[in-house]
């Protein structure tokens, strides 16, 4: 049953992250209950005819369309979000292919920032245009080049929020006013922003993506996305192509990313702080050509990420000068952060991006987006900051 206590929009976002969406069985335990169902029983022939008609807000019918213990998570993410609604898949992928599969058809344009994930790059470089759809590729931080690209038949714009690894911050307002004017559909995925620094809905974007793998988990232990948006987009667009594609999350893993949204402004707010640190700490090393971290007062865009996100997030990335061989020296001499290609967890990771998560790409296509053979991306913990700061410092001397 709904706990009726558990819906109130009045709440801090704090407060939302523990209590928003709760239902209760009839044991009325504390912590959210994991429906472990694949289907459900119906009363009734007739019953069941009524529900696959329209099923009712507490009314199910198929794992894949919708659990007890997802739709909590689906609720908890929307009212963190300022979102009408929510639909929780498999993985960040999922949403992304969902998102962006679900609004488009064959003969639609779209225009797309640049610099994004490999595997975001992959499916709007190489998927899309396997079906039909025309994409164009821009600047990400260059308005003008949004405006001269967003054309009136464009049905979409995507980007990255904060780019993956080189920390590009896009200015949301301005490209959702420029796709706008011409009806197109801001996309935008924020997961290096984080729900609690950024809300994107507010700025302008139409459906708000978040790999539910990285900070909302935030201790490395399972796999989540979520799309969030309209209810007419979420109900009306993706949620027919979701429930018959079947991206959906596991009810086990929508718990634990329950779990992991009552402590998630906590977490990242204290990894925010430490990132900021330690990017002030790092700044001017012998063995950097640079660091890049939006906090930092020279980053080309410091003043949007202040006035968009309140803090320059967790992630930071350094460009080391020997290259490549200077990067793995680096990687191979960190005591306590760790080599891993996921982020925002509870451990410090690292990776070096040109040889893992974007190594599909060519030189090229790297050498276009930044990411050199000497850049590392961080994702800064909950370890102690100074402990984190002697653990770099001591690694970057071993890269000179």
């Amino acid at each position: 049953m709904r706990d009726e206590k558990a819906t109130s929009a009045g709440w801090s976002p704090r407060t939302r992250l523990v209590h928003a969406g709760t239902r209760r069985s009839s044991f009325a335990e504390t912590s959210e209950a994991i429906y472990l169902t694949q289907s459900f029983v119906y009363p009734s022939a007739e019953a069941a005819e009524a529900r696959f008609i329209k099923a009712g807000e507490d009314e199910f019918i198929y794992a894949r369309y919708g659990n007890p213990t997802v739709r909590m998570f689906e609720e908890r993410m929307a009212a963190l979000e300022g979102a009408e609604d929510a639909f929780a898949t498999a993985s960040g992928m999922a949403a992304v292919h969902g998102a962006l599969f679900a609004a488009l058809k064959a003969g639609d344009h779209i225009v797309s920032a640049k610099a994004l994930f490999g595997s975001c790059l992959y499916i709007v470089e190489t998927l899309l245009p396997r079906f039909g759809v025309e994409v164009s590729f821009v600047d990400g931080a260059d308005l003008a080049a949004w405006q001269a690209a967003i054309r009136p038949e464009t049905k979409l714009v995507f980007l990255e929020s904060i780019s993956n690894p080189t920390l590009e911050v896009i200015d949301i307002a301005g490209v959702a006013a420029l796709a706008h004017a011409q009806g197109a559909l801001v996309v935008v995925d924020n997961v290096f922003a984080t729900p609690v620094f950024q809300r994107s809905l507010d700025l302008g974007a139409d459906v708000v993506i978040y790999s539910a793998t990285k900070h909302i988990d935030g201790q490395g232990r399972c796999l989540g996305g979520v799309v969030l948006g309209t209810r007419d987009f979420v109900r009306g667009v993706l949620e027919p192509f979701l429930k018959h594609t079947g991206g959906a999350l596991s009810p086990f893993n929508a718990w634990v990313l329950l779990k992991g949204l009552e402590t998630l402004d906590l977490r990242v707010r204290a990894q925010a702080a430490a990132a900021a640190s330690i990017a002030a700490a790092l700044q001017g090393h012998p063995a950097l050509a640079r660091l890049i971290y939006p906090g930092l007062p020279d980053h080309p865009q410091h003043a949007l990420s202040a006035r968009q996100m309140e803090t320059g997030g967790t992630m930071l990335s350094l460009d080391l000068r020997g290259g490549k061989a200077a990067a793995f020296r680096f990687l191979n001499a960190l005591e306590i952060v760790l080599i891993s290609n996921n982020l925002g967890d509870a451990k410090s990771l690292v990776t070096h991006p040109a040889t893992t998560t974007h190594q599909r790409l060519t030189p090229d296509q790297r050498a276009g987006l930044g990411i050199s053979d000497g850049l590392v991306r961080l994702s800064v913990g909950l370890e102690d900051a100074a402990d984190l700061t002697a653990d770099l410092r001591r690694a970057l001397d071993a890269a000179l």
